[in-house]
């Protein structure tokens, strides 16, 4: 077996219990998840992924203008007449689908 040397990391345990459950069904050992992470820093000479601030993707209503407020909400009468909306409870059910490990 090849050398090795520990890593000590501090970690909220609700995040630490939630990527475990991922890792288990992924059939991936924790110390083989951080040692593919560490590997693709080196390989991306960095974070494997981009660190920045996301835009919203939902405008603070509070914020616009009457004029950007009106095209919101012509915006949602849009896509419902284009059916490209679904039921809350439809969306509700699918949360709680992807939220139960």
């Amino acid at each position: 077996m090849a050398k090795s040397a520990n890593i000590y990391a501090r970690i909220e345990p609700e995040v630490k219990a939630e990527a475990e459950k991922i890792l288990e069904i992924l059939g991936i050992p924790a110390s083989n998840a951080i040692t593919m992470f560490y590997k693709q820093i080196i390989l991306n000479r960095g974070l494997p992924f981009e660190v920045k601030i996301p835009s919203p993707s939902v405008p603070n209503l509070a914020e616009l203008t009457e004029e950007e407020l009106e095209q919101e909400i012509l915006k949602g009468y849009e896509d419902y007449l284009q059916g490209r909306t679904k039921p809350a409870t439809d969306v509700l059910q699918e949360l709680k689908k992807d939220y139960e490990l």
